[in-house]
């Protein structure tokens, strides 16, 4: 394991540490945990944007999708437990 040296303003360091006596942790744990899930969400962003690019460029190459008038009373339905036909992907006029 490798050691980082990290400088906080006072502020930040008396925050922290209220937050992690608050938590039961130590200061270090806290902020270890901090970067991790910074980490994890950053991560978790990049998966979503490159999912996003993904569907984009299917979606330029096809011309196929749903409009959202039609998706929107799908999810609806969906939510209040309905049975919905599931609407059908289709070149949309322009």
């Amino acid at each position: 394991m490798s050691t980082t040296t990290i400088r906080l303003p006072d502020e930040l360091k008396a925050r922290v540490a209220a937050a992690a006596k608050q938590a039961g942790t130590t200061s270090h744990n806290f902020i270890l945990e901090a970067i991790a899930e910074k980490a994890e969400l950053a991560a978790q962003r990049a998966a979503f944007h490159a999912v996003a690019d993904q569907r984009y460029a299917e979606f330029l190459e096809s011309g196929m999708s749903i409009p959202w008038e039609e998706a929107r009373a799908y999810l609806k339905g969906r939510i209040a437990g309905k049975a919905v036909k599931r609407p059908v992907a289709r070149k949309l006029d322009r």
